[in-house]
């Protein structure tokens, strides 16, 4: 392109395209064209912050999914469906991951704390210490003792978690197993509890075809009819002076 190309942008414009190259850290990319071209796109897309982006997993399947405003701004660099594709599906999964991990320690603490200072019961944080016992929280009261996998989302809508094969394990061989599902506000406040069904879990986790294969993790979209709102068992502990909201909580009343 030549300079005249540009001869109709304002300098408030030329001012708002620098401040905004400076912000995504793309003048600091290596000035190579493909490379560069897939960086600006995916930058694009991250600060442009489209509607669809959040669901990108559900509704961009395919490069024939690619949504209007993205076809647009991938044939303004010169990219090709493919490429395009690729650099969504992987700003995707680098949000969605860092957003898991976030909503996931903050749920984490949010119900350890809630059951810490509301109930009788001795909380014990496990994860803490290990992520290999299964599950994140231990809760006991006298003879009776639960262990909480925690599965943390700040969606109002569709619900997706991740499950491993030492979580599965887990909730196979041990009765007080408990997977709770935390409802997280952008605040990563509890607005809500649920319990996910483990006979749910077992219909649909996938098995293994032979031994030659072994599924080590899997993604469940979790429908209505697994969910049992609140946390009736905690309930059962709750202290004289617990907080109200948090009897609304584990109660769901």
């Amino acid at each position: 392109m030549s300079h005249s190309e540009f001869g109709d942008i304002t300098p408030t414009q030329y001012d708002s395209a620098y401040e905004w190259l400076c912000t995504t850290g793309l003048l600091e990319q290596p000035a190579d064209t493909d490379l560069s071209a897939s960086r600006i796109f995916e930058a694009a897309v991250l600060t442009g912050e489209p509607a669809w982006f959040r669901d990108a997993d559900e509704l961009v399947l395919s490069p024939d999914d690619l949504p209007e405003d993205a076809l647009r701004a991938a044939g303004a660099l010169g990219l090709d469906l493919e490429t395009a594709f690729a650099c969504v599906s992987h700003i995707w999964g680098k949000v969605d991951t860092a957003a898991r991990e976030q909503a996931g320690h903050a749920g984490e603490l949010a119900l350890l704390e809630l059951l810490q200072k509301n109930t009788t019961a001795e909380v014990v944080h496990v994860a803490a210490f290990s992520d290999g016992y299964g599950y994140d929280i231990s809760v006991r009261n006298g003879n009776f003792e639960h262990h909480l996998e925690v599965k943390s989302t700040t969606r109002r809508g569709r619900i997706t978690v991740f499950f491993s094969r030492n979580e599965y394990s887990t909730m196979m061989r041990d009765p007080s197993w408990r997977l709770v599902l935390v409802r997280l506000n952008l605040n990563m406040e509890i607005t809500g509890l649920d319990e996910i069904s483990r006979f749910w879990l077992k219909k649909h986790s996938p098995s293994d075809s032979s031994l030659n294969g072994r599924w080590e993790s899997t993604r469940f979209s979790v429908s209505s009819d697994a969910l049992q709102p609140g946390m009736p068992f905690a309930s059962e502990y709750l202290t004289a002076q617990a907080n109200p909201r948090v009897i609304e909580l584990l109660t769901a009343s």
